[in-house]
């Protein structure tokens, strides 16, 4: 799967000079997210992300091998700046850190989340046949085969790889709660402190084999369509209470602005899928039909089937019945032993 070419260099240095003067730019309000290409033209562009990944999107390929991450067990002596950019809670990951099961290598730059509020629990980015999770996780990588660092990787075709992963509501998570349990340093934009590193590998949901595979963007401006996404198909879970903690403590302004601005329902809505495919690791039974208008003739179809069989039932039953008295030499055993003979059968 491969980008078109970008569009010409003025335009590359337009958005590189608004980049550098830092436009402003938030998920709703007058510089919302409608609002985005006016000031970043690559928002506006095609091969955008997130997507609706729905089942007719999706094609099998079976070279899609589990995606394999090395040294992402880091030391609790390493240190790990976690920080609050306004948008987003982000972890800065090291440079040891990286994707071994793509053609190129592909290092760990940062994570960081987008979620729903406490009101309504559905923030994630990627939907799934329109279903929408709690929350994402996104872990970017750089193409580190070719470019030194992040930021000269960022807006190439073939920059940055992202694994994502979605987050619903459930069971309590060790493993996220080594970071959340220090976004109470980090409420106010700008603000940062360090951690102690963890397993990140414990962030990822047990199977890495199967996922969703296509070309992308970045979900935030400058939306650069430099991303190689990889979707994992099985959820993760956080508590409720590790949820509201997340949708509740942070906010996108300084701490010094007279109105602080919680920061939550940080994701950008479904893009356009244009002409890409969506791959797949796995294979799956079609089940498309649920939501097809299938189900209904297929459950009437069902119920009179039972029907019949239950009046076929009945009416032999009585046959057995009414038949009975005509022999009066056959006493109520044999009758019994009919009845569960055939009840037996049923």
């Amino acid at each position: 799967m491969h980008f078109p070419s970008f569009t010409p260099i003025l335009l590359i240095q337009l958005i590189h000079i608004t980049a550098l003067h830092g436009a402003k730019w938030t998920y709703s309000g007058q510089d919302g997210q409608q609002y985005w290409s006016k000031h970043y033209p690559y928002c506006g562009g095609p091969f955008q992300s997130p997507i609706d990944i729905e089942s007719e999107l999706l094609r099998f390929d079976p070279t899609l091998g589990p995606i394999e991450v090395q040294n992402y067990d880091l030391s609790p002596d390493e240190q790990l700046t976690l920080g609050n950019n306004g948008h987003s809670v982000q972890l800065s990951l090291p440079g040891k850190m990286y994707i071994s099961s793509l053609p190129r290598r592909y290092t760990a730059a940062q994570l960081h989340l987008h979620w729903g509020s406490s009101s309504k629990p559905a923030g994630s980015e990627h939907l799934v046949n329109s279903r929408q999770y709690a929350a994402e996780l996104h872990v970017v990588h750089f193409n580190s085969d070719k470019y030194p660092n992040m930021s000269m990787a960022v807006d190439k075709s073939d920059g940055l790889a992202v694994l994502g992963v979605l987050i619903e509501v459930g069971e309590f998570n060790p493993a996220f709660e080594q970071f959340l349990k220090f976004i109470n340093g980090v409420k106010y934009r700008d603000q940062k402190v360090q951690i102690p590193g963890f397993n990140i590998r414990g962030l990822l949901p047990p199977r890495l084999d199967e996922y969703y595979r296509y070309d992308g963007s970045l979900t935030t401006p400058p939306c650069y369509p430099s991303v190689l996404w990889t979707l994992f198909r099985n959820p993760v879970t956080i508590s409720r209470k590790q949820f509201v903690a997340l949708a509740t403590s942070l906010y996108s302004s300084h701490a010094q602005d007279s109105t602080p601005l919680p920061l939550n329902s940080n994701f950008r809505k479904p893009q356009a899928v244009d002409s890409r495919v969506v791959l797949v690791s796995f294979k799956e039974a079609d089940e498309s039909w649920i939501s097809t208008g299938l189900l209904v003739p297929i459950l009437v179809g069902s119920s009179l089937g039972i029907v019949l069989i239950v009046s076929l039932i009945c009416c032999l039953l009585r046959q057995k019945r009414s038949g009975a008295p005509q022999d009066k030499n056959k006493g109520a055993g044999y009758n019994i032993g009919e009845k569960d003979e055939y009840g037996s059968r049923v």
